[in-house]
């Protein structure tokens, strides 16, 4: 196989490879797709992480020139993250998925920084791939999807103190995320806060001395997904869910919900949220743990 980097032309095939390889799985094990529509859906992806940082989709080509494997990755001013990483399902067991992340494991060792991805609970062959390349897992979440009422949720407590985002939110935003999580992405907060596709909304939670959380959400209507986001403490986190639900009334949005938080988790489930999954945050090259309630996702991602 070839590695080298996603051209625009690329797309089409690369979003096919997401949507068939990813509902191949879940179809293995007699569960529903969990992308409907085609692969129009999946082009998402390919979207965001070009507009965010382009050439950072990594593909193994075949020596017949067909996609076997595809991954995203990035560098940001504390870490490296991994993205959604794809191998075909005619190609399983050939050895992609490994050299997709011998590559992305190099890029971060010369970056010297962390790499951190949220990886699958339940398919143990990728869990395997990254444990073995030396990822270390720090916390567990549940994956709940819900239909969010078209007239919205009632607001909890903690709901009077959260608001839109603003671009002169950006900086408290890194600072909040760098007290719980020990991580800084400046460049996505003002992508999401500027919101120039329009699929984005972004929820702030006022506190005393500033900024205790921040939410965002995904409009997309292949990926209609809750975060990343976090906050300092399981009521903020319940009030800047809400927040967010709220801003996908009449939708099914999924969202990730730590384990440990056990109140938000029960809340969740008085709104009628279901479990669909449960995913890992990884880290290899070490990670400071958390301080407080993180909600992490796929597009784009950082464990």
């Amino acid at each position: 196989m070839k590695l080298r980097a996603m051209e625009p032309e690329d797309w089409a095939e690369v979003a096919d490879l997401i949507y068939v390889s990813l509902n191949y799985w879940y179809a293995q094990y007699g569960k529903p797709p969990i992308f409907r529509g085609g692969p129009s859906a999946t082009r998402a992806f390919c979207e965001v992480y070009e507009k965010l940082d382009p050439g950072h989709c990594l593909v193994a080509e075949s020596e017949h020139g067909r996609l076997m494997g595809s991954c995203f990755y990035r560098a940001r001013e504390t870490h490296c993250s991994l993205g959604i990483m794809n191998v075909h399902p005619v190609y399983w067991n050939m050895g992609v998925g490994k050299a997709l992340l011998d590559f992305i494991v190099d890029f971060a060792e010369r970056e010297g920084k962390p790499l951190r991805l949220v990886s699958s609970a339940m398919n143990l062959e990728s869990f395997s791939l990254y444990t073995r390349g030396g990822f270390v897992p720090s916390i567990a979440y549940q994956d709940l999807y819900l239909q969010v009422p078209a007239e919205g949720l009632a607001a909890v407590p903690g709901s009077e103190r959260v608001r839109p985002a603003t671009p002169a939110d950006i900086e408290a935003m890194r600072d909040v995320e760098l007290a719980v999580s020990g991580i800084s992405r400046v460049k996505d907060y003002r992508y999401f806060v500027e919101n120039a596709e329009g699929l984005w909304h972004v929820s702030v939670f006022e506190g005393d001395g500033g900024l205790d959380g921040w939410l965002v959400s995904c409009g997309h209507p292949g990926l209609n997904m809750i975060g990343p986001g976090l906050a300092r403490t399981e009521e903020q986190a319940a009030a800047l869910l809400t927040a967010e639900l709220n801003a996908n009334a009449g939708r099914t949005p999924l969202f990730l919900v730590p384990v440990t938080c056990g109140d938000l988790v029960r809340l969740c489930y008085s709104w009628g949220a279901r479990n669909c999954e449960m995913h890992f945050a990884q880290a290899r090259g070490g990670a400071e743990p958390f301080r407080g309630v993180t909600f992490p996702t796929f597009l784009p991602e950082t464990g």
